[in-house]
């Protein structure tokens, strides 16, 4: 409902980038580009310095931007007001989600989501922890759902459920045959791991590093980028590895991985995470409010 050049202008001004810009926005980049000079010739002054490749605030475009942000607190305001008396739950959300929790998790619960508020248009972007935390960070996207602890205090988190880790191997491998083990045996073998960033990968660093075996960590044998490719290799004999027993449901049925429970138990936590502000739209509101739900509905019990 917002002017359009004001809303493209102050996407360009929070993440300082026109490419990040189109891509949040869903536009092309000389779209965005003609929205902005078209605000620059209704106040008749340059609202960004262009230079090196980089671009930055004028004095007059930090004037707008403040504004514009005063502006689009007061349309929520406005949007959230009316549609609590007509009782319609409508509009679009972008969600982040990493990876484990975008193949395994939020299908589901998304599809669900949308089976009761037809209205409301959602886009999933996917990528490790790491990523998903930085463009919630930079207003990228709405709302992330995350596999591991978030550091950042000026983010709202909010734990949607436990998420239980356990070992893996081949069916033929020689500790096929437990029900358990310990870490300390784990690493022993070659290990198949996830990329740095992976919220899977911190988790596992950070829970040898509560343990004993910490100067030793893990004997990294291959690093993959998802699940499927790490349960892939270890099916394949060329290692071991710890993953979420979510993950492998259909090969434990299938027989193709044997899964063994870590002592310690290792668990993470499945947690949202947005920015403050962000919680006033009364469609994240009762996104929040159906995932908290449908977490605790779904919440498998792997003890």
């Amino acid at each position: 409902m917002a002017d359009r050049r004001l809303q493209v202008f102050h996407t360009v001004a929070r993440l300082l980038s026109f490419t990040k810009a189109a891509e949040t926005l869903h536009m092309t980049q000389p779209a965005v580009t003609f929205q902005v000079r078209q605000l620059e010739e209704y106040f008749n002054t340059r609202l960004f310095d262009r230079t090196h490749n980089r671009i930055s605030l004028t004095e007059a475009g930090e004037t707008v931007y403040q504004f514009a942000d005063k502006i689009f607190e007061l349309y929520s305001e406005m949007e959230n007001a009316v549609r609590e008396m007509t009782g319609e739950i409508s509009g679009s959300l972008t969600i982040g989600a990493s990876t484990t929790i975008a193949e395994y998790m939020l299908p589901a619960l998304l599809g669900d989501f949308r089976a009761q508020y037809p209205d409301v248009t959602i886009h999933l972007k996917v990528s490790n922890t790491d990523g998903i935390v930085s463009m919630v960070e930079n207003n990228t996207i709405d709302l992330g759902v995350v596999e591991a602890p978030v550091s950042n205090k000026n983010l709202v988190v909010d734990k949607c459920r436990d998420d239980r880790l356990v070992a893996i191997v081949p069916p033929k491998h020689e500790l096929a045959t437990r029900a358990s083990v310990h870490m300390r045996e784990l690493l022993k073998y070659p290990f198949i791991c996830r990329e740095e960033g992976s919220g899977t990968r911190e988790v596992i660093q950070s829970y040898i590093c509560d343990t004993e075996e910490c100067k030793q960590g893990m004997n990294v044998a291959m690093e993959l980028g998802s699940p499927e490719a790490v349960k892939g290799a270890v099916e394949a004999g060329m290692g071991i590895s710890v993953v979420s027993n979510a993950t492998i449901q259909k090969e434990l049925r299938l027989g193709t991985l044997v899964a063994l429970q870590i002592e310690p138990p290792l668990e993470r936590p499945f947690s949202f995470v947005h920015q403050k502000q962000k919680f006033r739209v009364r469609v994240m509101q009762e996104l929040l409010e159906f995932a908290r739900a449908y977490c605790h509905e779904h919440q498998v019990d792997e003890r």
